[in-house]
């Protein structure tokens, strides 16, 4: 017996034929499926320290369950004392089974120990139907060890779909189980 994430099974079983019924799809190819995620941090202070990248990325790795790499500079700016090519900050893409395994601990364990989650606002949505996030705080994933951690970094996420409007996309996610604030 091989290994399928809950929520991918859960896409096959339940989510298509939901949103088949409520858009009205001729095919489920046309059914809007989340393509990937990524994660990402800005990392400004990595100009002075250079470790703090290293920490970053092996702390993204851990969530993400897969390798992160550095992003460098594309050009210099001498406000900032930043060269060409230099570290600034860390990235790692999700397809697949990983990303199913992110998604479904992101939405059961990591946004609800959020400090004061009353949900996610649904304004992140860029009118393609691609979702953005931004946490404040990496120390929700269960992944991090709160007592090794240098200095507390946020991330934005990004979720791909192949949705064609919001209004799709935001269908997607609520299926998964998004917890949108209700308006």
């Amino acid at each position: 017996m091989s290994y399928s994430p809950r929520l991918k099974d859960q896409y096959r079983a339940e989510i298509i034929p939901a949103l088949v019924e409520k858009f009205g799809y001729k095919t489920v190819m046309r059914v809007p499926r989340l393509q990937k995620i990524v994660i990402s941090q800005g990392l400004g202070d990595a100009v002075a320290d250079k470790k703090i990248i290293d920490h970053a990325i092996a702390d993204v790795s851990r969530i993400a369950g897969q390798k992160a790499v550095a992003t460098n500079s594309k050009k210099d700016v001498s406000n900032f004392k930043l060269r060409k090519g230099m570290p600034i900050g860390t990235k790692v893409t999700l397809r697949g089974d990983k990303m199913y395994d992110f998604l479904d601990r992101f939405i059961s364990i990591a946004l609800p120990r959020t400090r004061d989650f009353r949900g996610i606002n649904a304004k992140g949505f860029d009118g393609r139907g691609n979702f953005n996030l931004g946490v404040k705080e990496h120390i929700i994933f269960p992944e991090i060890d709160i007592d090794k951690v240098n200095k507390i970094l946020g991330m934005d996420i990004t979720f791909v779909t192949s949705a064609e409007s919001d209004e799709e996309g935001r269908a997607l996610l609520d299926a998964f189980g998004f917890p949108f604030i209700k308006k």
